[in-house]
């Protein structure tokens, strides 16, 4: 503890060592901190910290950063999800767990309540606390909360959803008195996992979320009962985001013929809308928000992130513009406010540059440094994103983010093709990818597609998804490879793809589908037999999971075995390298082994890697650096040596 508690203490970032090449360790490094939160009176900072496979939510006076006031050690594995402070000495977390390196933090429904001091440790919704001291205590509920918002000025309680694992029909409002845990019930839906929105008077005003059949639903309180909101044609969708806090106006997020989600100001009960920010190619994704809950900024999700100002008199939007003025090239967020609005922490960060918070005094106009989202990489050494947009095989446009090399021309350079995982709903974007930042560090060009089904554009780009895993996002794929090098970005005899979980099935399926275009494929934690979802895995545990597996990739057996590449081993004409953590529950160790057998069925040449205990992803420093090292030596093998800088 204590010695935990003293690394705490070095908050400036600590970079790689210089040298020609950035270290693999820079790319595996687990340690950062996250989620900073200021107390209701600018007093206190909370941070949630990560050092190798210890985690904790350290306490700071902000007059004083060097120091931790109380250090909140979290059991093995576990990690803050959400931290809210209720009160100017009393804060509450959600907890988190990762099972892997690609499954981002997976929220426990778990909510514990500290004080600054990080005494009067208090389980809220808890199937099992054990604290820093080693103590135990339980509560009796059985389900999963989240921390939904906190009182607009703080009361010293909370409000929580809940769901019942033995209730897959309803969700729960509590308001919560994170002192004693004593909740009172304040809403209720016969829905299964919906978000609630309130007032700032804590009145439920909207139930927004996905029904167990995957459809996108929305209800308004109407009268004292749920009225749901009917999507014109099924092609319009309205998402209520927030109310201002003089209630007379709510923020929502539209989209118009499933395009695009535009941001848009209406009365209360959600007419007139009145337009605040769009994009014509990708939805609005990066808002900025006063204390009072009024939007001053907005950005796309799409391409270079460039901020829209809403409201250029309103003043926190001119600190936003100075405030962008300041740190070129890199894009700012807002963080978190002291109640008052006058100490506020904010984030910078780029495609070179995972992010760095600050903590701004707006009374002393003064902006102090305060720590790095990663200690380990220096963004002077990291490769250029570059978003592009191409044009698929049958007209769709398409995003595609190349990441050159640092110091390199971007002609005609050894390529791989890196597809993202999902493949619903998830996206690449221009921010910092460190598998991207690591494969360009190595010298190659990383081309990411947002294919078909990816997030950011829109109801109809993501639905598009559907039933396509293995044909026509597979092409979306193989047409930006083909883009890419009639634009003489990538040498057509060096490409590789690599690719994880959904990804991994790519990496297979594009050489299937692309015979001769790839010179090999790489495989992390994948699905390669469509059909086994539906008997292993976690996905398939829940009635909204087996509806999506349906929606997804479909039941029929002969479409299933058409597109899985255990199915397809005989056509791939490329070496293959497949990495898979053991104790995987998101795409089970069996899947690998399948790929496996398939190969050596095939006498195809494989290359095989697996650690014990790792999850979907490998999640130990060590093990990162291993699979880092064997990628590099596959790509040397196949597709000989990156560029080096100029």
């Amino acid at each position: 503890m204590r010695a935990f508690a003293a690394a705490l203490c070095l908050l400036m970032p600590v970079v790689a060592a210089a040298g020609d090449r950035v270290p693999v360790e820079a790319f595996a490094q687990r340690g950062g901190y996250s989620l900073p939160t200021l107390s209701p009176d600018g007093k206190y900072l909370a941070v949630a910290v990560e050092q190798g496979e210890d985690h904790a939510v350290v306490v700071f006076l902000v007059s004083d950063m060097t120091h931790p006031k109380s250090l909140l050690r979290l059991p093995a594995s576990q990690l803050a999800n959400d931290i809210r402070w209720v009160g100017p000495e009393r804060l509450v977390v959600e907890l988190a767990k990762s099972f892997g390196s690609l499954d981002r933090p997976v929220a426990l429904g778990e909510i514990i309540a500290s004080d600054a001091d990080g005494k009067r440790i208090l389980p809220i919704f808890n199937r099992d606390w054990v604290d820093g001291r080693g103590g135990t205590q339980r509560t009796a509920d059985d389900g999963y909360a989240t921390i939904a918002s906190v009182p607009p000025k703080t009361n010293g309680h909370f409000y929580m959803q809940t769901y019942m694992w033995d209730d897959e029909k309803d969700t729960w409002l509590y308001d919560v008195d994170a002192s004693t845990g004593v909740r009172h019930l304040i809403g209720q839906i016969n829905l299964s996992n919906m978000d609630f929105l309130m007032d700032a008077d804590g009145n439920v005003r909207y139930a927004e979320g996905v029904d167990i059949s995957n459809k996108h639903v929305v209800y308004r309180m109407q009268g004292g009962r749920w009225v749901q909101l009917a999507d014109e044609d099924g092609d319009n969708r309205f998402n209520p985001v927030a109310f201002s806090q003089d209630k007379q106006h709510l923020y929502a997020l539209t989209s118009v013929k499933a395009g695009p989600y535009s941001l848009v100001q209406t009365n209360a009960d959600g007419t007139q809308p009145q337009l605040l920010a769009k994009d014509d190619f990708g939805s609005i994704g990066e808002v900025q928000w006063t204390p009072q809950n009024e939007p001053i900024s907005a950005a796309p999700a799409t391409g270079v992130p460039t901020p829209i100002v809403i409201n250029g008199t309103q003043p926190l939007a001119q600190v936003y513009q100075a405030l962008y003025a300041k740190f070129p090239n890199q894009f700012v967020r807002f963080s978190s406010f002291s109640e008052d609005g006058t100490v506020l922490i904010f984030e910078v960060g780029s495609d070179r540059d995972p992010g760095t918070y600050y903590l701004y005094d707006m009374r002393a106009k003064k902006i102090v440094s305060l720590f790095s989202a990663s200690t380990s990489i220096d963004p002077e050494k990291m490769g250029k994103r570059v978003p592009m947009h191409f044009t698929a095989s049958d007209g769709m446009s398409l995003e595609a983010i190349l990441t050159v090399p640092k110091g390199a021309d971007m002609n005609n350079l050894p390529m791989v093709l890196l597809p993202h995982g999902g493949p619903i709903g998830v996206q690449d974007d221009w921010f910092f990818d460190t598998d991207a930042q690591f494969l360009a560090s190595r010298g190659y060009l990383v081309l990411q597609v947002n294919y078909r089904g990816s997030g950011s554009r829109g109801p109809g780009f993501s639905d598009a998804g559907y039933g396509q895993w293995g044909t026509r996002i597979q092409q979306d794929l193989i047409d930006g490879v083909k883009w890419a090098e009639a634009q003489h970005f990538a040498d057509p005899k060096r490409v590789c793809v690599f690719g994880a979980s959904f990804g991994g099935y790519s990496a297979m399926m594009t050489v299937v589908r692309a015979p001769g275009m790839f010179k090999c494929a790489i495989g992390e934690a994948g699905i390669y037999d469509l059909a086994m979802m539906y008997d292993k895995g976690d996905i398939k545990d829940t009635k909204y999971g087996k509806n999506y597996l349906k929606q997804a990739i479909g039941n029929d057996p002969s479409d299933l075995a058409a597109n899985s590449p255990d199915k397809l081993a005989d056509k791939i004409d490329v070496p293959v390298l497949l990495i898979h953590g053991e104790a995987d529950e998101r795409a089970p160790f069996a899947q690998a082994k399948a790929m496996r057998a398939a190969l050596e069925t095939a006498h195809k040449p494989y290359e095989w890697l697996t650690k014990p205990k790792e999850g979907h992803g490998f999640y130990k420093e060590e093990n990162l650096v291993d699979m880092y090292n064997h990628v590099q030596a596959f790509l040397e093998k196949n597709i000989g040596p990156g560029v080096q800088a100029n």
